[in-house]
């Protein structure tokens, strides 16, 4: 089974539990073990989060004031791609980038972490070809017991 769906929102807190709901419902459906989907889910929060507060370059209107998010559930992974307006972010090289902050009560920085360990795979850079930053990360898929749609694993 493939699916696959993007939203473009706008960069408002509100947007955010509507991409939520959008991917866990799309995996409930999919037959996704519900402890991949919450991971997922999680991580798409916080790279949405992320692209409203960070995604604009403060100009009211335009392309800045919204970000885009895409989901493709094929075969066996989820890729997840949150794209926003904004100035644009060049992670640190190597690790560095995903550390968390020295306080434990900061509220600010560990949304990046959090995807890098949610997710198999992440990619920060920018927006190929425009301004602004996509955010990328997918996952290896496990399936619920005797889901409808999970695809057919043959032995070799």
């Amino acid at each position: 089974m493939s699916i696959w769906w993007s939203l473009h929102l706008r960069r408002e807190a509100a947007s955010v539990p509507l991409a939520r709901r959008l991917l866990l419902g799309t995996m409930e459906t999919a037959g996704v073990d519900p402890d991949i989907s919450y991971d997922l889910s999680v991580a798409l929060t916080e790279a949405c989060a992320n692209a409203v507060e960070h995604g604009g370059d403060g100009t009211s209107g335009g392309a800045s004031e919204a970000y885009r998010v895409t989901a493709y559930l094929d075969g066996e992974k989820c890729r997840i791609e949150v794209a926003d307006a904004g100035p644009g972010f060049t992670p640190p090289a190597g690790r560095q980038q995903f550390r968390l902050p020295t306080r434990p009560d900061a509220e600010h920085g560990r949304g990046l972490c959090l995807i890098r360990e949610l997710a198999d795979h992440v990619h920060i850079g920018p927006e190929p070809g425009r301004r602004g930053t996509v955010v990328s990360f997918d996952k290896i898929l496990k399936w619920r017991e005797n889901a409808p749609n999970a695809p057919l694993v043959t032995a070799s």
